[in-house]
């Protein structure tokens, strides 16, 4: 795949939905309003809004621009420029190979709960529903046959290609996600007892803003964008040599700050109303809010719904993660996509049979006292996505060299980029490596903050 005859994106929308798909997946649904909840409530959005700007948008503006110059996804683009440092692309690609084997097991979840929201949760107890997700996730065979589900439809809108694949069902997709939360989000508010939870949510508690509490709201920053993975480098290396950069780079983190923040309105003032106590993860969403929907009115509707968005969440990032191996392996080893599609990605899928099995009957075999499922997340999460998304800053900013990466983010100073000069002599040169640096550390316990 050339520079020349490679697909493209059909208009700047088609890439900011692709791209705001990615980065909005089932860490903006779970994850965010937890924290913000655990961390202040708005003081936490409040500091998680200044690390979009300094570290996620910085690190979007130079993955885009390092794709779009090239024309190559993660290994190539590296390669074009020093072929030397072909190796850190390579991580993003082993990263996000490893994330989608056990992610592909979760969208599996969430097509089940579909199908059980729509005949409707048995109790509204969570240690019946607790007991429930317990036994589905550890069966042998019935997680299995939802994660081919889920897998099947990823490989099909990347085999479909870029403007009838990825474009055509994330301009679908995308604009279908967001009705969908705001009218849960509208529902939630207006039940009896909402107040409880929004305050919980959205009362700044100014004293809970710590070193940990930066230190969370980077890392939420950093990988609910898809930094460090090669989806966004690749998207941008599918983005048209006149689109104007910094607009596409700004509007995309901006979506998916909105996206989590109507999540933590979907889920906090529902769990109040109903008396239930908030939980992180997998815990609220797969056991906490059953329990709340099977009282809520016409809680089959919106539960069904809202199960429906965590289906569409999952499968726009999961896209994203199929796509880098694919393009990978058709530009470096000159695989046609189709077969690149279904080869790769029946190979993830394959680790996800025993990811899901590692909560069963694999869930003895443990490495690092860790199941495959954990394991998988820990590896990816906590080491390959910090060292891709540190070394591809540094590389930018240091080894293209920030000056070529702003000429090419400005389309050669045609476009304007306000605080262009401060992203390229500061924030992708200093702020944005010291503080990845800084994540990474903690997050594998060598500092505390």
């Amino acid at each position: 795949m050339t520079g020349e005859s490679r697909e493209t994106f059909g208009s700047k929308m088609g890439f900011i939905f692709a791209a705001a798909g990615s980065a909005i997946g089932l860490g903006n649904i779970w994850r965010f309003p937890y924290l913000v909840g655990m961390y202040g409530g708005a003081a936490f959005l409040i500091v998680y809004l200044v690390m979009v700007a300094i570290i996620g948008i910085v690190c979007f503006v130079a993955e885009v621009s390092l794709g779009r110059h090239t024309r190559q996804s993660n290994v190539g683009a590296f390669k074009a420029i020093k072929p030397s440092w072909a190796p850190v692309g390579l991580i993003g690609i082993i990263a996000g190979f490893m994330i989608l084997s056990f992610y592909g097991v979760v969208g599996g979840w969430s097509i089940y709960y579909f199908f059980k929201a729509i005949a409707g949760f048995p109790s509204a107890d969570p240690g019946v529903c607790g007991d429930m997700f317990g036994s589905f996730v550890s069966h042998p065979v019935s997680p299995l046959i939802f994660t081919a589900l889920f897998m099947i439809a990823t490989i099909y809108i990347v085999y479909s290609g870029i403007q009838d694949g990825i474009e055509k069902y994330s301009n679908i997709m995308m604009p279908a996600l967001f009705v969908i939360i705001v009218i849960l989000a509208i529902r939630s508010v207006t039940l009896p007892g909402a107040s409880a939870g929004l305050e919980f949510y959205l009362k700044p508690d100014f004293s809970k803003i710590t070193g940990e509490t930066l230190l969370a709201a980077l890392g939420q920053v950093f990988f609910t964008l898809s930094l460090g993975m090669g989806s966004i480098l690749t998207y941008g290396s599918y983005l048209s040599q006149d689109e104007n950069i910094p607009s596409v780079c700004t509007t995309v983190p901006l979506m998916d700050t909105l996206i989590a923040f109507l999540a933590g309105l979907v889920i906090f003032p529902a769990v109040f109303a109903y008396g239930f106590e908030p939980t992180s993860g997998g815990g609220l969403v797969f056991i906490t809010l059953p329990a709340v929907f099977s009282e809520m009115p016409a809680g089959i509707l919106f539960g069904s719904a809202f199960f429906f968005l965590i289906f569409l969440a999952a499968l726009t990032s999961a896209i994203s993660l199929l796509e880098p191996v694919v393009a990978y392996m058709i530009e470096e080893h000159g695989w046609e996509r189709r077969r690149a599609t279904v080869i790769m990605g029946s190979i993830i899928f394959a680790v996800g049979i025993f990811a899901s099995l590692s909560n069963g009957v694999l869930s003895g075999f443990k490495i690092g006292g860790m199941v495959l499922f954990d394991l998988l997340d820990y590896i990816s999460g906590n080491w390959l996505l910090p060292i891709s998304g540190l070394l591809t800053a540094i590389f930018v900013a240091w080894v293209w060299g920030s000056d070529n990466a702003l000429q090419e983010a400005t389309n050669d100073g045609t476009v304007e980029f306000a605080w262009g000069n401060l992203w390229a002599n500061v924030l992708i040169k200093y702020v944005a490596p010291i503080l990845i640096a800084i994540v990474f550390l903690s997050s594998i316990g060598l500092i505390k903050v």
